[in-house]
């Protein structure tokens, strides 16, 4: 059968036409996502209180050998902060967080670096790099901690903020801004 150019260029035209539509689902759908993320990372989100998670029952391995105990900051306003040495952004933000805990403390802050990450290289990482807060290792796990308080991807660096009464606050997934502690600085 001989194709008259007629019908090839209307069978083209549905190729394309079937593509375009196809293309706008695709770019809908990811649209759709994005607004998805957006909500669910900026609007506000309702957590039980961090006691009823188990959150204050929870020990951590110090790098100095001992164990860290969540419960020795119960019933004070506290800044968890998920980190690794092998992060950045991570790395980027621990001076700022240190300035904020060094002038935040006598005000009852509480801080706590979880390392997800391995012994040795947090301890060869902190002679360098000094931090005034505890820092304890979390490992692997801390990446299942960190999502049970609204982590949802797992991603680091991820800050808690905690109110004295153990609800959650405010969480960030990403580094920290000067405008983000200076905002939680009034949590009492």
């Amino acid at each position: 059968m001989i194709e008259s150019p007629l019908s090839s260029e209307l069978a083209e035209n549905r190729s394309r036409t079937r593509r375009r539509w196809l293309m706008g689902a695709v770019a809908g759908a990811a649209a759709l996502g994005g607004v998805g993320l957006a909500w669910r990372t900026y609007a506000p989100q309702t957590m039980p209180p961090a006691a009823d998670s188990g959150l204050w029952q929870l020990e951590f391995p110090g790098l100095d050998g001992g164990v860290f105990s969540m419960a020795s900051l119960r019933g004070k306003p506290v800044l968890l902060n998920f980190w690794a040495t092998w992060c950045p952004p991570c790395v980027e933000e621990l001076p700022l967080l240190s300035s904020f805990y060094q002038e935040h403390s006598a005000k009852g802050w509480q801080m706590l670096g979880l390392a997800v990450d391995q012994l040795e290289p947090v301890k060869r990482f902190l002679v360098k790099t000094p931090v005034t807060f505890p820092v304890v290792l979390a490992g692997v796990p801390g990446v299942e901690l960190s999502k049970s308080l609204g982590n949802l991807s797992g991603g680091l660096p991820f800050t808690v903020v905690l109110g004295s009464d153990g609800v959650v606050a405010h969480r960030k997934i990403g580094q920290v801004s000067p405008a983000n502690l200076l905002a939680w600085a009034t949590l009492k």
